[in-house]
């Protein structure tokens, strides 16, 4: 399938720039990807389409706070350092985005902090924005992590033009959270409050939990026109073997499988056994999934509202067919659906 067929008209003001008060009640379209007929519900609402032994597949990543603001030695001048991952821990080596960068150059020395709590050399230049930066910090990996944590924002993807606040620390990380590695929040999962994992799990759904640490390759655009042509970044993700059996079991029963989120369908389609099974695993997946595109493990998915031409819409079109879902969108605009991370939602049965 070609780009352009992933355009549609997204006005400005359907973009969410703020979450809504309450996690579970944020709007969710469902689709019915057989007939395509569409229902308007609340998030809540998610219940009524789950059952004793269906199972939700959530992505326990957790988001650092990886956008840092420091100063260039000499000049003073303020530097946008985004940390991507930490390449060697007892180096305290990491790879970064830094902005703007063409003051930034091998040798260079950035402090960040009022007084100089971290400092950092650059090491590398990896990619136009890209570096390689060496902390360099003496105390122990647990200071250091602290140091991050005051230094560090949350990183909120660059189209919500303001400073993150302490809410966002909050709001935008998923309440089932545990591993820390992503630099973008796996947004379905955001809708879930405990009160409503509660009472999916007192109707007899069950959870399995994978991790997919989100990287910036997710915001990235795709710039070719054939589909087959477009590169994914790599991504690091787990599928532990109880996550596995639970899954399986479901899958035997002939049981609903949801994946909650993009991010937890690439990981388990990342790990298909030949018997279109889910296996354990732990690797790295540069997946990109498009039409047509057979899927193994899940049978329905909750995801938010994405925007025109990215690789998440790719991924919902393949999965909720072509048509249904392009069809889908024309009304979630219409009916004034908020789009993308503090968006609201879709469910695809």
């Amino acid at each position: 399938m070609k780009l352009s067929q992933f355009k549609f008209n997204l006005p400005e003001s359907l973009i969410a720039y703020e979450p809504t008060e309450n996690r579970d009640e944020s709007r969710l379209m469902v689709l019915d990807r057989k007939t395509g007929k569409i229902e308007h519900k609340i998030f809540k609402d998610i219940l009524n389409y789950f059952d004793d032994k269906d199972v939700m597949i959530l992505n326990n990543t957790k988001v650092f706070p990886a956008r840092m603001y420091g100063n260039k030695e000499k000049t003073g001048a303020t530097i946008e350092v985004f940390l991507l991952r930490e390449l060697n821990k007892e180096l305290r080596l990491w790879d970064v985005l830094v902005d703007p960068a063409r003051k930034i150059r091998v040798g260079n020395k950035l402090y960040f902090g009022d007084d100089d709590l971290l400092v950092a050399e650059v090491v590398d230049n990896t990619t136009s924005r890209g570096r390689t930066i060496r902390f360099l910090f003496d105390g122990t990996d647990e200071e250091f992590r602290r140091n991050i944590e005051i230094l560090g924002e949350t990183p909120l993807p660059k189209y919500i033009k303001r400073r993150a606040t302490p809410e966002d620390k909050f709001r935008y990380q998923t309440i089932f959270a545990k591993h820390e590695g992503a630099v973008a929040a796996p947004t379905a999962g955001l809708h879930f409050s405990r009160e409503l994992m509660k009472r999916l799990e007192l109707k007899g759904v069950e959870f399995a939990e994978v991790t997919l640490h989100v990287g910036l390759g997710t915001f990235r655009q795709v710039e070719v026109e054939d589909l087959t042509k477009h590169k994914m970044d790599s991504e690091q993700f787990i599928v532990p073997e109880e996550a596995a059996k639970v899954v399986n079991k479901a899958i035997d029963a002939k049981k609903r499988v949801c994946a909650v989120g993009t991010t937890s369908m690439r990981a388990i389609e990342s790990s298909v056994s030949a018997d279109k099974h889910l296996k354990p695993a732990s690797e790295w997946t540069s997946k990109f999934i498009y039409p047509p595109y057979d899927f193994s493990i899940a049978n329905s998915m909750v995801t938010n509202f994405h925007t025109p031409e990215s690789t998440l819409l790719v991924m919902i079109a393949a999965f909720g067919g072509y048509e249904h879902v392009m069809n889908a969108y024309e009304v979630a605009v219409k009916e004034k659906y908020r789009f993308y991370s503090y968006g609201d939602a879709m469910l695809i049965i």
